[in-house]
C-alpha cells in the first residue's frame, strides 16, 4: 500500500509557539497506558485506561493543521504560559469524567453492537436476513454471542444505495424490534426518517441511531427530543448515493469534530441533554482512505465532546483498499484490528457484524491489559 499523507502535520514549533497562538485549539489524548492509576496519567473517560500526553492541534492558514505532543508532566507550565487555564480545566474534565449510563449500559466498559440489516441490498449481508423470522433469529444469535445492543436497520446506507419508502422501512423493522424488545434486549433503530423513529420507539426501541445526525428529516430532532430516548449522532458528508464521490475536507479530524459539536449543541437547544447523546465519526461515510485512517488514529479526540463514542468499521471498504483481494465478508481481520484500535482509544461502543469474534478479541485484549 502506498504511503498515506495526512492533513495534520507534526509541528517543529516549540511549546512556547503554541502557547502564544490565540486561535482555537483541539486536544487529543495520546500516550495510552493500560493502568489509569499510573501517577503520570489521567483516566480516559473514567475507564481503567489512561493517557500520558495531549496532542494539541491547531488549524493552519491555507488548510490542514499542525500539532505538537505535550506530556502531562509539562502541561501545568504550558497552561500558565498560554493563559488557557479555564479552557484546559474544561477539556480535562470532559476527557476524564466517566460517562453516564447510556440506555442503561455502563459506559465504563466497551460494548458490542450487533448489526441486523433487514434489507436486500446492504453492502456485506444484504438479503441474508431479509425476512422477519430470519432477522429475529439472527438478532437473538448475536445477543447470545455477547452483543449488548442490537441495531436494526431497514434501509441500506452503503455508497450508491437507493432510498426506500418509510412504509417499507417500517414494515421491515417494526416486527423485528417488537419481538426483540419483548425478549428484553436493548434495541437501537438505525434510521434517518422521523416516521420510522416513531414506529420503532412505539415497538420498543431504546436508542435512535441516525447516520444524518438528526438532520435527514425535518421532524427528526423533534421526535428524538419528545421520545426521551438516547440518540447516536453520526457524521456523514453528502448523501449515501453520492457520498464517496471525491469527498473533501480542510482537516477531516477537526471538521468532523466541529460538526459533531455543532450537532450536540443543536440537540441541547432542542431539549436533548448531552448525557443522552453518543457520537459516531462516521468511518466510510463520505471519506477517503486517508480521511478514515486519520480519524482512526485520533479517535480519542472525540472524548473532548463529553459523550460516549460509537465506532463502526466492520467490513468497510477502507479495509478493502488496504487489502484489495478481500471481499466484505473476508474483512474480519481488519474489522477486529480496527475494533481493538477503538478499544485502545477508549470508545464505549463498537458496531459489528461478527459479534463473537469481536467480543472475544476485546475480552482477551482487556485481560492481558490487567496483568
Amino acid at each position: 500500500m502506498d504511503k498515506i499523507e495526512g492533513s495534520i502535520l507534526r509541528s517543529p514549533a516549540d511549546v512556547r509557539g503554541f502557547a502564544d497562538f490565540d486561535g482555537p485549539l483541539y486536544y487529543a489524548p495520546t500516550g495510552f497506558i493500560d493502568h489509569a492509576d499510573d501517577p503520570n496519567t489521567l483516566p480516559l473517560a473514567g475507564s481503567r485506561r489512561g493517557f500520558s500526553a495531549l496532542e494539541i492541534i491547531r488549524r493552519r492558514d491555507g488548510g490542514g493543521a499542525e500539532s505538537m505532543i505535550l506530556p502531562l508532566l509539562a502541561l501545568e507550565g504550558w497552561v500558565q504560559n498560554s493563559g488557557r487555564v479555564d479552557e484546559i480545566n474544561d477539556v480535562l474534565n470532559r476527557l476524564t469524567t466517566k460517562r453516564a449510563d447510556f440506555a442503561r449500559l455502563d459506559m465504563a466498559s466497551c460494548h458490542v453492537m450487533g448489526i441486523v440489516n433487514v434489507t436486500p441490498d446492504s453492502f456485506s449481508d444484504g438479503g441474508d436476513y431479509n425476512t422477519t423470522d430470519q432477522a429475529i433469529a439472527r438478532a437473538r444469535d448475536l445477543a447470545a454471542q455477547g452483543a449488548s445492543i442490537l441495531d436494526i436497520g431497514g434501509e441500506s446506507t452503503r455508497p450508491g444505495a437507493e432510498t426506500v419508502s418509510e412504509a417499507d422501512e417500517v414494515a421491515r423493522v417494526v416486527p423485528v424490534i417488537r419481538a426483540l424488545a419483548e425478549d428484553g434486549h436493548c434495541v437501537s433503530i438505525d434510521t434517518r426518517h422521523a416516521g420510522v423513529m416513531e414506529a420503532a420507539i412505539e415497538a420498543g426501541a431504546a436508542i435512535i441511531n441516525d447516520v444524518t445526525g438528526l438532520e435527514g428529516d425535518e421532524r427528526s430532532m423533534e421526535v428524538a427530543a419528545a421520545s426521551g430516548k438516547p440518540v447516536i449522532l453520526m457524521h456523514m458528508q453528502g448523501e449515501p448515493g453520492t457520498m464517496q464521490e471525491n469527498p473533501q475536507y480542510d482537516c477531516a479530524v477537526l471538521d468532523v469534530y466541529d460538526y459533531l459539536l455543532d450537532r450536540i449543541e443543536s440537540c441541547e437547544r432542542a431539549g436533548i441533554s448531552r448525557d443522552r447523546i453518543c457520537v459516531d465519526p462516521g468511518i466510510g461515510f463520505g471519506k477517503s482512505l486517508s480521511h478514515n485512517l486519520e480519524l482512526l488514529s485520533r479517535l480519542a479526540i472525540f472524548h473532548g465532546l463529553g459523550c460516549p463514542i460509537l465506532l463502526g468499521t466492520s467490513r468497510k471498504s477502507f479495509i478493502g483498499k488496504i487489502d484489495p483481494a478481500a471481499s466484505p465478508k473476508e474483512r474480519l481481520g481488519g474489522s477486529i484490528a480496527s475494533a481493538i484500535n477503538g478499544w485502545r482509544h477508549g470508545v464505549q461502543m463498537i458496531r459489528v457484524h461478527d459479534v463473537h469474534e469481536t467480543v472475544q478479541s476485546i475480552s482477551v485484549t482487556t485481560a492481558t491489559s490487567l496483568v
